[in-house]
Parts: C-alpha cells; structure tokens; sequence
C-alpha cells in the first residue's frame, strides 16, 4: 500500500512538473496603432484596445475590432509591460474584407524603434478566412512588444483579436 501511494505521489510531482498552464498575457497590456478608423461613427469602435479585450467576435460594428485608416504600412501593437517567453500568438480576422490581413507581419522584442516594428519576425500571416482565428506558433521568441504590420503596402489593418499565449511565470 505504501508503494503505490508513493509512486503516484512522485508520478503526479513528475506530471505537475512538467505541465505548466498557458496564459493570455495580452489581456492585461496596453495596445496602440498607428492611426484610428475615426470617421463620424467608428471611433471608439477601432480603438487599438479592442484587439485584446478577450472577445474573439469578428463582426466589426459589434466594436470588438481594432481598425486602421487605410495607409501605407499600417501596424498595431501591445505592450506586455514585461518581457515574456512566447509560445504561440492567435489572431482573428475581421468577418468581411479579410483578405486586407494578407501578407502581415508578426513580430516580436524589446525596441520601441520605428514604434516596434524593426523586431525580430515570428510569422508572415499568408491568410486567415473571413471571421476566422489562426495559431502561429513563436517558439519561444522573447519580448515586450508584439507588432503587427502590414509591411509596404497601402491597406487597412484590421484585427478582431489578438491573443499573446505563454507558460513563461517571470
């Protein structure tokens, strides 16, 4: 009896262990972009803080959605207010004009140069269907900042969610 008790008090340590729970760390940072869709009724609607307010909901008048005007390399951006290990980042893309995501960048790291956007790259956002939520996967790639921009290109950027995951406990 004393054997078995002892083996799945070491198996449960060993499992505990190795397991540690990921967590969206973007819900608690500060976004910011590089313009906002402000015409008449937008507003507050495409503030660069709704990418990070935990709701996935891709439908743009909902008000969940950061939105840029449309401009030559538009990018978005959260500070986690503390570097951290990053395992993988979700975006969701907008319901409709999805295809505007095309070609972004993901980045990530320490420098405010160019507001964030000369970082190391995660990932290049080739697609993500309309309303769609997509993983890339960051392999550990530490930083404060996460940048999204669309590099050389005359576009709107849209986001509906942007979610920064890790098992970093710094």
């Amino acid at each position: 009896m004393r054997m078995i008790f002892l083996h799945t008090a070491v198996f449960l340590w060993i499992l505990c262990g190795v397991s540690a729970e990921y967590q969206n760390v973007a819900l608690q940072g500060r976004a910011t972009m590089c313009t906002i869709l402000d015409d008449y009724h937008w507003g507050f609607q495409s503030a660069a803080i709704n990418a990070i307010d935990g709701n996935q909901d891709p439908e743009f008048i909902h008000g969940s959605c950061s939105h840029t005007h449309k401009q030559l390399s538009p990018w978005w951006r959260v500070d986690l207010l503390k570097p951290y290990k990053i395992a993988y980042i979700k975006v969701t893309n907008r319901d409709k004009y999805g295809s505007r995501i095309n070609g972004a960048e993901i980045l990530i790291g320490d420098s405010l140069s160019d507001n964030g956007n000369h970082n190391p790259r995660c990932a290049v956002i080739t697609s993500i269907p309309d309303g769609a939520t997509h993983t890339f996967y960051c392999h550990g790639m530490t930083g404060r900042y996460v940048n999204i921009i669309i590099r050389g290109k005359t576009e709107f950027l849209q986001l509906c969610e942007v979610e920064v995951w890790t098992n970093d406990t710094n």
